[in-house]
């Protein structure tokens, strides 16, 4: 009998234990638990390297939520330097670095919006934490068929969200298409986090010049910020530059180096 291997990712940990033990009621099922983002990430590096990895992740909605008293930790911030990381930004790592792993996110509430980002993020299934334990079966076997789940109240909601979130990108892809080449080179270097010096270094022109460039990318996207030019760039699929070479610093809306 074929066994699935899951991992149970949640940071209360009475619920993650009990979901696991009944999991491992299962005859064809093995489960382990971690009780944060990185400890996921850890256990999926050394089931990796024994050459038995996990098959389906099943990850908290509110993952971080204790850790940040209340509020999600966010890619980039402190909090996430700090060994926090949230379940939505969980799910995106592992779909994108581990695509043969599944995620299923477990939630209290249906939130359209939350399930929407999860769907974007990688997630094969959105699922109630209270739905019973057949019910949560079904779905782990289903994301490994390639199936996608979703509780047929959240459709609708889902879809609006994923249409909406459609057309703010092709919005961004407008604007982004509006930069000359090099104001495009000028972005990518803002997304990798460069401040003006770093980009002129690398772009081989003056501060000065690179100032003006960057004035320019904020006046065609129709921002006041880096970090506003930064999340509408990485909502049209544009990566960062290679190799940051520094850090981006802004006070009061205004670049500086």
């Amino acid at each position: 009998m074929a066994r699935i291997r899951v991992l149970v990712v949640d940071d209360h940990r009475i619920f993650a234990e009990s979901l696991a033990a009944a999991l491992a009621a299962e005859p064809d099922v093995d489960v382990s638990a971690a009780g944060s983002g990185p400890a996921a990430l850890r256990a999926l590096e050394r089931a990796a390297a024994e050459g038995r990895g996990y098959d389906v992740l099943l990850v908290d909605a509110e993952l971080g939520v204790l850790a940040t008293g209340g509020a999600h930790a966010v890619p980039g911030t402190r909090q996430e330097g700090a060994g926090v990381v949230d379940g939505i930004s969980l799910v995106a790592g592992v779909s994108s670095g581990r695509p043969a792993v599944r995620s299923v996110v477990l939630a209290e509430k249906d939130d359209p919006r939350a399930a929407a980002r999860a769907l974007q993020a990688g997630a094969s299934g959105w699922v109630a934490k209270d739905c019973s334990l057949q019910r949560l079966l079904a779905v782990i076997r289903g994301v490994l068929r390639d199936e996608t789940h979703l509780p047929p109240a959240l459709l609708t909601g889902v879809l609006r969200e994923l249409t909406a979130a459609r057309k703010h990108r092709t919005e961004s892809e407008r604007l982004v298409e509006s930069l000359t080449p090099r104001e495009r080179e000028v972005l990518r270097c803002m997304v990798a986090g460069l401040g003006r010096k770093a980009v002129a270094d690398r772009l081989f022109l003056s501060p000065h010049t690179v100032r003006t460039h960057m004035q320019n990318v904020l006046g065609k996207l129709g921002v006041h910020s880096t970090l506003a030019a930064v999340a509408l760039a990485r909502r049209a699929g544009v990566g960062p530059a290679e190799h940051p070479l520094g850090d981006v610093v802004e006070r009061g809306g205004q670049l500086a180096q």
